[in-house]
Protein backbone atom coordinates (compact mmCIF):
# COMPACT_ATOMS: atom_id res chain seq x y z
CA UNK A 1 0.00 0.00 0.00
CA UNK A 2 0.98 3.67 -0.29
CA UNK A 3 1.75 4.93 3.21
CA UNK A 4 0.16 8.11 4.51
CA UNK A 5 3.55 9.83 4.36
CA UNK A 6 4.10 9.00 0.70
CA UNK A 7 0.49 9.71 -0.25
CA UNK A 8 0.76 13.18 1.29
CA UNK A 9 4.08 13.80 -0.49
CA UNK A 10 2.80 12.70 -3.92
CA UNK A 11 -0.31 14.86 -3.56
CA UNK A 12 1.86 17.84 -2.64
CA UNK A 13 3.87 17.37 -5.86
CA UNK A 14 0.82 18.44 -7.86
CA UNK A 15 1.94 21.99 -6.97
CA UNK A 16 5.05 23.71 -8.30
CA UNK A 17 6.12 25.15 -4.93
CA UNK A 18 6.31 21.68 -3.38
CA UNK A 19 8.08 20.18 -6.40
CA UNK A 20 10.67 22.93 -5.99
CA UNK A 21 10.93 22.49 -2.21
CA UNK A 22 11.24 18.68 -2.38
CA UNK A 23 13.17 18.62 -5.69
CA UNK A 24 10.87 15.82 -6.82
CA UNK A 25 8.11 15.20 -9.35
CA UNK A 26 6.02 12.17 -10.28
CA UNK A 27 5.34 10.15 -13.40
CA UNK A 28 2.25 7.97 -13.80
CA UNK A 29 1.07 5.29 -16.18
CA UNK A 30 2.83 2.15 -17.36
CA UNK A 31 4.64 3.41 -20.46
CA UNK A 32 5.95 6.64 -18.93
CA UNK A 33 7.02 4.92 -15.71
CA UNK A 34 8.89 2.22 -17.62
CA UNK A 35 10.63 4.89 -19.71
CA UNK A 36 11.78 6.83 -16.67
CA UNK A 37 12.98 3.63 -14.96
CA UNK A 38 15.04 2.75 -18.05
CA UNK A 39 16.43 6.27 -18.40
CA UNK A 40 18.79 6.25 -15.44
CA UNK A 41 17.08 9.23 -13.80
CA UNK A 42 17.06 8.74 -10.00
CA UNK A 43 13.73 7.22 -8.94
CA UNK A 44 13.13 7.70 -5.22
CA UNK A 45 10.03 5.53 -4.98
CA UNK A 46 7.92 3.25 -7.16
CA UNK A 47 4.35 2.22 -6.37
CA UNK A 48 2.84 -0.38 -8.66
CA UNK A 49 -0.06 -2.76 -8.83
CA UNK A 50 0.57 -6.48 -8.41
CA UNK A 51 -0.09 -6.93 -12.12
CA UNK A 52 2.44 -4.23 -13.08
CA UNK A 53 5.16 -5.54 -10.74
CA UNK A 54 4.48 -9.11 -11.85
CA UNK A 55 4.93 -8.23 -15.53
CA UNK A 56 7.98 -6.05 -14.86
CA UNK A 57 9.95 -7.82 -12.12
CA UNK A 58 13.08 -5.73 -12.75
CA UNK A 59 11.23 -2.44 -12.31
CA UNK A 60 11.67 -2.42 -8.53
CA UNK A 61 15.45 -2.75 -8.89
CA UNK A 62 15.69 0.66 -10.60
CA UNK A 63 14.00 2.48 -7.70
CA UNK A 64 15.33 3.22 -4.22
CA UNK A 65 12.02 2.10 -2.73
CA UNK A 66 9.31 -0.06 -4.28
CA UNK A 67 5.92 -1.06 -2.88
CA UNK A 68 2.87 -2.82 -4.25
CA UNK A 69 -0.43 -0.96 -4.13
CA UNK A 70 -3.90 -0.96 -5.66
CA UNK A 71 -5.14 0.91 -8.71
CA UNK A 72 -7.50 2.82 -6.44
CA UNK A 73 -4.57 4.10 -4.37
CA UNK A 74 -2.75 5.26 -7.53
CA UNK A 75 -5.82 7.14 -8.70
CA UNK A 76 -6.27 8.81 -5.30
CA UNK A 77 -2.77 10.31 -5.22
CA UNK A 78 -2.19 10.95 -8.94
CA UNK A 79 -3.99 12.87 -11.66
CA UNK A 80 -5.17 9.98 -13.87
CA UNK A 81 -8.80 8.97 -13.50
CA UNK A 82 -7.69 5.44 -14.36
CA UNK A 83 -4.26 4.02 -13.50
CA UNK A 84 -3.88 0.28 -13.05
CA UNK A 85 -0.09 0.34 -13.41
CA UNK A 86 2.27 2.57 -11.42
CA UNK A 87 3.51 5.92 -10.16
CA UNK A 88 7.20 6.80 -9.87
CA UNK A 89 8.54 9.63 -7.69
CA UNK A 90 11.61 11.04 -9.44
CA UNK A 91 14.35 13.55 -8.63
CA UNK A 92 14.17 16.80 -10.58
CA UNK A 93 17.01 17.11 -13.12
CA UNK A 94 19.39 20.08 -13.05
CA UNK A 95 20.57 21.38 -16.41
CA UNK A 96 23.42 23.75 -17.14
CA UNK A 97 22.40 27.21 -18.41
CA UNK A 98 21.57 27.20 -22.10
CA UNK A 99 24.52 27.57 -24.48
CA UNK A 100 24.03 28.21 -28.20
CA UNK A 101 25.34 25.55 -30.59
CA UNK A 102 25.77 26.60 -34.20
CA UNK A 103 23.52 24.67 -36.57
CA UNK A 104 20.98 23.63 -33.93
CA UNK A 105 17.30 24.56 -33.97
CA UNK A 106 16.02 25.77 -30.60
CA UNK A 107 12.40 26.38 -29.61
CA UNK A 108 11.74 29.52 -27.56
CA UNK A 109 8.50 29.69 -25.57
CA UNK A 110 7.25 33.09 -24.45
CA UNK A 111 4.65 32.81 -21.68
CA UNK A 112 3.11 29.50 -22.72
CA UNK A 113 0.52 28.82 -20.02
CA UNK A 114 -1.31 25.64 -20.95
CA UNK A 115 0.30 22.40 -19.66
CA UNK A 116 -1.13 20.37 -22.53
CA UNK A 117 0.37 22.75 -25.07
CA UNK A 118 3.78 22.55 -23.43
CA UNK A 119 3.68 18.76 -23.30
CA UNK A 120 2.77 18.65 -26.99
CA UNK A 121 5.60 21.04 -27.87
CA UNK A 122 8.08 18.85 -25.96
CA UNK A 123 6.94 15.83 -27.97
CA UNK A 124 7.29 17.80 -31.23
CA UNK A 125 10.82 18.84 -30.26
CA UNK A 126 11.71 15.22 -29.54
CA UNK A 127 10.20 14.01 -32.84
CA UNK A 128 12.18 16.55 -34.87
CA UNK A 129 15.45 16.10 -32.98
CA UNK A 130 15.39 19.42 -31.13
CA UNK A 131 17.22 18.91 -27.86
CA UNK A 132 16.70 22.27 -26.13
CA UNK A 133 13.73 24.51 -25.39
CA UNK A 134 14.20 27.99 -23.96
CA UNK A 135 11.30 29.06 -21.75
CA UNK A 136 10.37 32.41 -20.26
CA UNK A 137 10.36 32.28 -16.48
CA UNK A 138 6.55 32.57 -16.50
CA UNK A 139 5.99 29.63 -18.86
CA UNK A 140 4.21 26.69 -17.20
CA UNK A 141 6.51 24.35 -15.23
CA UNK A 142 7.86 21.47 -17.32
CA UNK A 143 7.30 19.04 -14.43
CA UNK A 144 3.65 19.88 -13.92
CA UNK A 145 1.88 16.46 -13.93
CA UNK A 146 -0.26 17.47 -16.92
CA UNK A 147 2.86 18.45 -18.88
CA UNK A 148 4.54 15.14 -18.03
CA UNK A 149 1.44 13.19 -19.07
CA UNK A 150 1.14 15.10 -22.35
CA UNK A 151 4.87 14.85 -23.15
CA UNK A 152 4.67 11.02 -23.16
CA UNK A 153 8.27 10.38 -22.11
CA UNK A 154 9.80 13.03 -24.38
CA UNK A 155 10.64 15.11 -21.30
CA UNK A 156 13.47 12.64 -20.72
CA UNK A 157 15.22 13.64 -23.95
CA UNK A 158 14.47 17.38 -24.32
CA UNK A 159 16.06 19.89 -21.93
CA UNK A 160 13.97 22.89 -20.89
CA UNK A 161 15.81 26.00 -19.71
CA UNK A 162 13.89 28.69 -17.81
CA UNK A 163 15.81 31.92 -18.32
CA UNK A 164 15.07 35.58 -19.13
CA UNK A 165 14.49 35.35 -22.89
CA UNK A 166 15.52 38.89 -23.83
CA UNK A 167 18.84 38.43 -22.10
CA UNK A 168 19.55 35.17 -23.94
CA UNK A 169 18.27 36.19 -27.39
CA UNK A 170 20.15 39.48 -27.20
CA UNK A 171 23.43 37.55 -27.31
CA UNK A 172 22.78 34.82 -29.89
CA UNK A 173 24.51 34.69 -33.30
CA UNK A 174 21.97 32.67 -35.28
CA UNK A 175 18.70 34.02 -36.73
CA UNK A 176 15.67 34.43 -34.47
CA UNK A 177 12.40 33.49 -36.20
CA UNK A 178 9.21 34.79 -34.62
CA UNK A 179 5.79 33.22 -35.28
CA UNK A 180 3.26 35.95 -36.16
CA UNK A 181 -0.08 36.16 -37.98
CA UNK A 182 1.72 38.17 -40.64
CA UNK A 183 5.20 37.58 -42.04
CA UNK A 184 7.14 35.46 -44.52
CA UNK A 185 5.36 32.24 -45.44
CA UNK A 186 6.98 29.17 -43.88
CA UNK A 187 6.35 27.41 -47.21
CA UNK A 188 8.60 29.76 -49.15
CA UNK A 189 11.41 30.76 -46.80
CA UNK A 190 14.94 31.03 -48.09
CA UNK A 191 17.42 29.94 -45.41
CA UNK A 192 21.04 31.05 -45.47
CA UNK A 193 22.04 28.22 -43.13
CA UNK A 194 20.64 25.52 -40.89
CA UNK A 195 19.73 26.33 -37.31
CA UNK A 196 18.30 29.19 -35.34
CA UNK A 197 15.71 30.10 -32.76
CA UNK A 198 11.95 29.68 -33.22
CA UNK A 199 9.94 31.95 -30.91
CA UNK A 200 6.35 30.99 -30.11
CA UNK A 201 4.22 33.45 -28.17
CA UNK A 202 1.52 33.31 -25.54
CA UNK A 203 -1.70 31.52 -26.55
CA UNK A 204 -3.78 34.71 -26.26
CA UNK A 205 -1.36 37.59 -26.77
CA UNK A 206 1.40 36.30 -29.02
CA UNK A 207 5.07 37.28 -28.67
CA UNK A 208 5.68 39.91 -26.00
CA UNK A 209 6.67 43.47 -26.91
CA UNK A 210 9.96 43.00 -25.08
CA UNK A 211 11.09 40.35 -27.56
CA UNK A 212 9.94 42.00 -30.78
CA UNK A 213 13.18 43.97 -31.37
CA UNK A 214 15.14 40.72 -31.10
CA UNK A 215 13.22 38.91 -33.86
CA UNK A 216 15.33 38.63 -37.03
CA UNK A 217 12.53 37.33 -39.27
CA UNK A 218 8.77 37.29 -38.84
CA UNK A 219 7.26 34.09 -40.19
CA UNK A 220 3.70 32.88 -40.59
CA UNK A 221 1.68 29.82 -41.60
CA UNK A 222 -0.51 30.81 -44.57
CA UNK A 223 -4.23 30.40 -43.94
CA UNK A 224 -6.52 28.92 -46.60
CA UNK A 225 -9.72 29.28 -44.59
CA UNK A 226 -11.31 31.62 -42.08
CA UNK A 227 -10.04 30.37 -38.69
CA UNK A 228 -8.78 33.18 -36.47
CA UNK A 229 -5.63 31.35 -35.35
CA UNK A 230 -4.00 27.97 -34.72
CA UNK A 231 -3.33 26.23 -31.43
CA UNK A 232 0.30 26.92 -30.46
CA UNK A 233 1.16 23.22 -30.44
CA UNK A 234 -0.16 22.73 -33.96
CA UNK A 235 1.56 25.91 -35.14
CA UNK A 236 4.82 24.64 -33.61
CA UNK A 237 4.60 21.37 -35.54
CA UNK A 238 3.91 23.07 -38.88
CA UNK A 239 6.72 25.61 -38.45
CA UNK A 240 9.31 23.11 -37.25
CA UNK A 241 8.45 20.65 -40.00
CA UNK A 242 8.92 23.31 -42.66
CA UNK A 243 12.15 24.72 -41.22
CA UNK A 244 13.68 21.27 -40.77
CA UNK A 245 12.71 20.29 -44.31
CA UNK A 246 14.03 23.51 -45.81
CA UNK A 247 17.30 23.42 -43.88
CA UNK A 248 17.93 19.79 -44.84
CA UNK A 249 17.75 20.71 -48.53
CA UNK A 250 20.12 23.69 -48.30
Amino acid sequence: MISQKWAKLIKSLHLKKFRKAEQLFFVEGEKAVMEVLASGWPVKALFGTADFLGRHPDAAIAAELAHPCTASELEQVGTFTSNNAAIAVVELPHYAPFAEQNGDWVLVLDQINDPGNLGTIIRIADWYGIGHILCSTDTVDAFNPKVIASAKGSFLRVKLHYQPLAEVLGKVRQPVFGAYLGGESVHQLQLASSGGFIVLGNEANGISNELEPLISRRITIPAFGDAESLNVGIACAVIVDNLQRLSSTE
